[in-house]
Parts: C-alpha cells; sequence; structure tokens
C-alpha cells in the first residue's frame, strides 16, 4: 500500500442495478461483483445525471451536471475547454486511461477555431474526454464503416474473422440453422449465441486489455485510473455461448407495470409508451427473447470480472488499486410499458455502484451498504481525492465520497438531480414540441421524484408508499402532494439558478476579487483613513504624496 493508490473504474453500459444478485435478483447470480460488494461499500440510491449514454458519461467524465457541460444527447460534442477528470489527475500527476466506451464525440469545429490539430496531443486528449486511449471501443452499427479507435475488428481479423464488419458480422450477429448469417440488432434473433467463441467476444477481449495497460503500468512509478467501459450489456442483445442459453422463461421476473400506468392521461408519457422500442418490449415475447440474453451477458461480465481480479490479486495490484463498479443507465426491458432508457423510473435513472477502497482508513466500512442519496458526478471528485488532486468546486459539482467510504462525517446530499433532452426522439415529434422545450428535469430526496416536463404535467412518484412506481401523483391537488410540488419546483429553481458555468473562478481570483481596495480600486472612500484601514496599507504608498506639481494660476 502507497499513499496514492490506483484506480480501477469498471462501467458497464446499460446495466440495471437490479440484475445483480447482492441488489436482490433471484435468479442471475453474481459472484466476482458480490465479492467486490463485500469488500467495500454498496450503493443503494446512485442516480445518473442523465437516462441516455452520451449524457450521462459525460457528467461522470466531468463531474457535472448537464446543464453545466452542454452535451445534452448522444453525438452533442463535450465542448473544447470543458475540463474533465482527465484534466484534474494529470495536473496531480496521476495518469487518466481509457479501455473501451466513452460516446465522446469530439467538437471539431471549436478545434478548429482554436487552431488546435485534432491529431496533435491536445486535440487527441479533447477527443477522449481527457483520457489517454490504451483502446477505445464505442462499438457500431450494421452500416458503420470500420473502427479506427479500437482494435478489436482487427482482432478479429488476425484470428480468422473476416469481414468488411467483424464486430456486426461476428460478435454481434448469429447462425441459424443453415448456417445464414442473423443481425441481433434485430431483437428475435437476440436467442441465438454469437458468432465468436467468447474468449474473443468484446467483453472478453476488454478485459485482456485492462489487464495488459496494469502489466504494463506495473512498471512504472505513476499512479493511474483506469477506465474500463464496457459496451456489454447494452444492445445488440446477443452473447456467446455458453452464456446464450444459461437462462430461460423460469428466469424472467414478472414486468413492473400497471394497466393504470397505460392508460395514463398524460400527453408526454403517452408518446414515450407509443415510442417504437416502448411498443416493441411492452410485448411479452419480446421480453421472453431478449431478459435471458441481456441476462447472459451479465453473468458473462461477471466471470471476466472475476478472472480479472483473480489476477489482480495474483499480480499484488489489488493491495494498493480502489476499485469502483457502475453503470451509465439502467434499461427499462419491458417495466412501466418501455424499453431502452430515456426516462426517470428507478429501472432506469438508478444504477448500482460499489466502491471498494483497501485502504486501511476504510476498514470500517468493508460489506456495509449505504443508502446515502448519491450521483454520478460524485465519482470524479472521490477519484481526484483519491489520486490527490486538490479539491476544485469552482468546476466540480459533485461530492467527494470518501467520508462514507471511511466512515466519517462530511457527506450530505438533499436532493439527486438528472435531465434529458428528448428533442430528437419519436416524442418531440409526436407532440410537436420545438427543440427548446424537449426538456424535462428530474429531482429526487430519496422518498419523493418529481419530474418537470416543460410544456406539460409534472410527473411525481412517492417512493415511500409506492416503490414501483405505479401511480403518477403528478396532477394530484391532495394538500400533502401540493405541498411537495411547491416545494420541489423551488428545490429545482434553486439548483438551476446557482453557478454552473464560473469555472475559472479559481481560489486565487476569488481572493483577489475580495479585497478590490488592496488591488488598487479606490471607490467611495471618503479619506486616507478609511482607506488604510479597508486595504490593509497606507494610502501614500498607492498615491505617493506630493506627487505632481500645482498648476500655475
Amino acid at each position: 500500500m502507497t499513499d496514492r493508490p490506483n484506480m480501477l473504474w469498471i462501467m458497464a453500459d446499460q446495466l440495471r442495478f437490479d440484475y445483480l444478485s447482492c441488489y436482490g435478483h433471484p435468479h442471475l447470480q453474481t459472484p466476482h461483483i458480490d465479492a467486490l460488494a463485500r469488500r467495500g461499500v454498496k450503493f443503494t440510491n446512485t442516480y445518473i445525471q442523465s437516462p441516455v449514454c452520451g449524457p450521462s458519461r459525460m457528467s461522470a467524465y466531468t463531474g457535472r451536471y448537464v446543464r453545466s457541460h452542454g452535451s445534452t444527447w448522444n453525438g452533442i460534442p463535450l465542448r473544447v475547454g470543458e475540463p474533465t477528470l482527465g484534466d484534474h489527475l494529470r495536473e496531480a500527476g496521476a495518469k487518466a486511461v481509457l479501455v473501451g466506451k466513452t460516446h465522446m464525440v469530439a467538437d471539431r469545429e471549436g478545434m478548429a477555431w482554436l487552431g488546435i490539430d485534432p491529431n496533435s496531443e491536445i486535440g487527441v486528449r479533447r477527443s477522449e474526454c481527457g483520457f489517454d486511449a490504451f483502446e477505445r471501443d464505442d462499438g457500431l452499427h450494421p452500416d458503420s464503416a470500420r473502427q479506427n479507435w479500437s482494435a478489436y475488428d482487427d482482432y478479429l481479423v488476425s484470428l480468422g474473422y473476416k469481414s468488411e464488419n467483424p464486430w456486426e458480422d461476428f460478435a454481434n450477429s448469429g447462425l441459424d440453422e443453415n448456417g445464414e448469417l442473423m443481425s441481433a440488432w434485430l431483437l428475435k434473433n437476440s436467442r441465438m449465441p454469437a458468432n465468436v467463441p467468447e474468449e474473443h467476444s468484446e467483453t472478453a477481449y476488454m478485459t485482456n486489455r485492462a489487464m495488459a495497460f496494469m502489466e504494463g503500468a506495473m512498471q512504472e512509478d505513476t499512479p493511474w485510473m483506469c477506465h474500463l467501459s464496457y459496451i456489454k450489456p447494452h444492445w445488440p442483445y446477443i452473447v456467446p455461448a455458453p452464456y446464450h442459453d444459461m437462462y430461460g422463461s423460469e428466469h424472467i421476473i414478472d414486468p413492473i407495470r400497471s394497466n393504470a400506468e397505460k392508460d395514463t392521461d398524460h400527453p408526454l408519457l403517452r408518446a414515450y409508451q407509443n415510442a417504437r422500442v416502448c411498443r416493441s418490449f411492452s410485448r411479452d415475447h419480446v421480453r421472453a427473447h431478449v431478459i435471458p440474453a441481456y441476462m447472459g451477458l451479465i453473468k458473462q461480465l461477471d466471470d471476466n470480472l472475476g478472472r480479472m481480479f483473480a489476477w489482480m490479486d495474483e499480480k499484488g495490484l489489488s493491495e494498493n488499486t480502489i476499485i469502483a463498479f457502475t453503470s451509465d443507465h439502467g434499461d427499462y426491458m419491458g417495466d412501466h410499458w418501455m424499453g431502452d432508457k430515456d426516462f426517470y423510473h428507478e429501472v432506469a435513472a438508478k444504477v448500482p455502484l460499489i466502491i471498494s477502497d483497501p485502504r486501511p482508513a476504510a476498514d470500517k466500512t468493508r460489506g456495509t451498504t449505504s443508502s446515502e442519496l448519491t450521483e454520478m458526478i460524485d465519482l470524479a471528485p472521490t477519484f481526484m481525492s483519491a489520486l490527490g488532486c486538490a479539491p476544485k468546486p469552482h468546476i466540480v459539482e459533485g461530492r467527494d465520497l470518501t467520508p462514507l467510504l471511511h466512515g466519517t462525517d462530511g457527506f450530505y446530499r438533499q436532493y439527486a438531480i438528472s435531465e434529458h433532452d428528448y428533442s430528437s426522439f419519436e416524442m418531440a415529434k409526436a407532440l410537436d414540441v420545438p427543440q427548446e422545450d424537449a426538456r424535462t428535469v428530474m429531482i429526487c430526496d430519496g422518498r419523493w421524484k418529481y419530474i418537470r416536463c416543460e410544456g406539460f404535467d409534472p410527473v411525481m412518484f412517492d417512493l415511500e408508499t409506492d416503490p414501483q412506481e405505479l401511480c403518477n401523483i403528478g396532477s394530484s391537488q391532495e394538500a400533502a402532494h401540493v405541498e411537495v410540488h411547491a416545494r420541489m419546483e423551488a428545490a429545482l429553481l434553486s439548483w438551476a439558478t446557482q453557478h454552473h458555468t464560473r469555472i475559472t473562478a479559481t481560489a486565487d481570483v476569488l481572493k483577489r476579487q475580495g479585497n478590490t481596495a488592496a488591488s488598487g480600486i479606490l471607490i467611495g472612500f471618503w479619506d486616507e483613513a478609511e482607506y488604510e484601514a479597508a486595504a490593509g496599507k497606507r494610502f501614500d504608498s498607492l498615491v505617493p504624496v506630493g506627487r505632481g506639481t500645482p498648476l500655475s494660476k
């Protein structure tokens, strides 16, 4: 153990918090993730800052809310100059390395405006969320060109899996009984085994690459944070043998939904339910096809993590590496008559968070559970603290979780905030909502979850009396509910009017601003004595007595 531990930050894309055995799933056993929880703290109230990949990750990588960093949806670049976790850690002499997915889109227009070469050291880091990319893999689409940031395609080709799009044709497709290639983008093909052996799948490959990075880093003295970011269990939902048929209909939990939800008169909720992905996952036969594959992907992930954790133990890395495990958002899987993510029910907006800190100061919290209200943006200041970076409250809006990891005082949050820009979704088109109004904001205090829907009535749930969120009381006129509506709106207004972009207000700048008289700004002083009392120095040191010659008459 050294004074500056390393960090391994594992993120599994689109992983529901309740699809892990340590979070209560009755059939899906994840012993290696469970073991991590026994070595650390399991958080049960962690919310992401947007229920969609890109903006959620940009908040995690900056420690800032979506309204602060401005990347409100997938494909909207994180602007040049937005400080990231990698930038902060480098200032403290630590590396920030990426292995896997970021969903980052580079602000090429901003770089061009500032004359930054995208291929320069600065330009590359601006294109990778501030990380040094050991290996990036954001996945593809059926008609995508070959990746130019990941070697996974080349790896498959080197093994004889040759095609124009190996990621699609092997890792994310299956073969029917006639040997015909069947794409996993079609949900009906989810139960097929992926057209690649497990040891060459994306999950196994990225695990190997993370170990390769750590092996090399052991030869250096520089502390590091490795962000191991898995694409799965995000769609396309397909998993290699033997995981493809480990689970069946008997392992599928009944959906969380009610007829009252289906019959809602809330225009925005109804528009969500009418979106294609939600209509699809509302059908039981779709769930029956997809959920076993989703569970298989999670089981495969757990097994690969177990392989990596054992390797870290063998190499002596575990005793000096803080491990954080989480997800960027959940997956509806037909709950609430919805699919994918994109709204704020628990299954989408709450994520698993487990942090195992090997330092002796964390001994008293090992194997404990924290119900404190936490946010994804809290990871950045927590990692910064562990790696010796000074706090930056003028930039980072998250809160350091170290007090919760070490069992000390100093952490409190009253509300969690999440935001969604649905302007490019079917809902905006169906309701004819202009881009500037296609926005929702969730605020949650642990019991009440209030969702402000611009142009529509709010949505609200009482998580104490309705933990499954089946009854929307956003339009309720009961006195108690009206009071909560008003309180939550006031809290949102207070949050919205805080400083969100004052990232150049360093401690030194604020200190200089605190005493304008000392800096020579003389406004409102009556005489020398009044100035000297305020500035702490003699007036004639600023304006020498007798300077100049009187004008002659």
